[in-house]
Parts: C-alpha cells; structure tokens; sequence
C-alpha cells in the first residue's frame, strides 16, 4: 500500500476525548500509504486521547478551524470516542467543515461514536452506514439505515463499530481515498440541522 496515497491530504477532525486508537492507527495507515495527515481541532494546543474511561495520550492539533481550508484537503477522517464526537458536533465551525467533504463528494471515513458528527452535520439521511451500537437509534432518527458489520462503505462514506474494526476500517478508508471524488454520492449535505 505504499504510495498509494502519495500527493493526498487528510484531514483528521478530533478533539478532546477521542479514542485514541482510532485516531493513532488510522492516521499511521494513512501516513504509510503516503498520505499528509493534518490535525484540525477547535482549539490550538493538545487534544487528550482516551483508552476507553482512562486519559492516554496527548496530540498536537496542526491547524484549528478557524484556520483549516477544507478545500485544501482530499479526504476527511473523524475518530470516535465519547467526548470527541459530542465537542465537535457543537460547533458549528466543525460541522460546516464536514459539511463541506459531502457537498464535494471527497472520501469521508467515520469510526465507532463519530457518526454523532455526521447526523448533526446533516450528512447520514439515505446512507447505509453503522457505528457503536449504542447509537444506532440516533442514526436511523436521522435517516439512515444502520447495520451491524466491522466496516460500511457508503458511496465514499467509510464506517465502522469500534476499535476491534479498525484493520476492516483502514483498509476500506484507504481504498476509498484513494478512488477520491465519488460523482454520485447517495448523501446530501443539507445546510440545516436534521432532528
């Protein structure tokens, strides 16, 4: 997989809270297959990772939102974890951000609670995606039809249940980005916020 990805830029959006290997691990596949991985976050600093309930660690945020083009990047990565999705799924600098992958139809790739993200940026109604079980009921409210399988590939849309899926998880996202725009996305990105 080396190169394959040579000349791409992803941006992965996470803040405090995010599960750390579903941050780590994705990022090191992407890096490998010759993406340039970028940290954006709301804030500049340090983002706190989480094994689960205990603190992990921390890492450097590249670029903030208000400073991150999303144009500038090809393809989009959202990590889980409790906290993380719930933060940025607040802000609605984050969500215009993510809004901007589907009204493209750039590669989007969303792990375990992530897909928080993608409902309150308006993305999932019409999408088979899946997530942490423990969400699926906020997914289907949103429009989606949820399904129980270690990875999900939607059109460009790339998700998954949990850490234990992140092999399934690289390899799709990978093959994904590589493919880039999706001229067909099944998504819509709509401006308002989907209840």
């Amino acid at each position: 997989m080396a190169n394959k990805l040579a000349g791409k830029k992803v941006a992965i959006l996470a803040a405090d809270g995010f599960e750390q290997v579903e941050l780590t691990k994705p990022r090191e596949a992407l890096e490998e297959a010759g993406a340039q991985t970028t940290i954006v976050s709301i804030e500049s600093g340090k983002i706190q990772g989480m094994n689960h309930a205990d603190k992990g660690d921390t890492i450097a945020v590249d670029l903030t939102l208000a400073e991150a083009k999303p144009e500038d990047f090809d393809a989009l990565m959202i990590p889980g974890g409790l906290m993380n999705p719930d933060t940025l799924r607040s802000s609605d600098d984050a969500l215009e951000f993510v809004r901007h992958f589907f009204r493209e139809k750039k590669p989007v790739a969303a792990i375990c609670h992530a897909p928080w993200v993608l409902i309150d940026a308006g993305v999932v109604r019409g999408r088979t995606i899946t997530s942490w079980p423990a969400i699926k009921t906020d997914v289907r409210n949103a429009g989606a039809n949820w399904v129980d399988q270690e990875v999900v590939v939607d059109n460009g849309l790339v998700t998954s249940r949990k850490p234990d899926d992140i092999p399934a998880f690289n390899e799709k996202m990978i093959e994904e980005f590589c493919e880039g725009r999706h001229s067909t996305a099944s998504g819509t990105a709509s401006t308002q916020l989907e209840t």
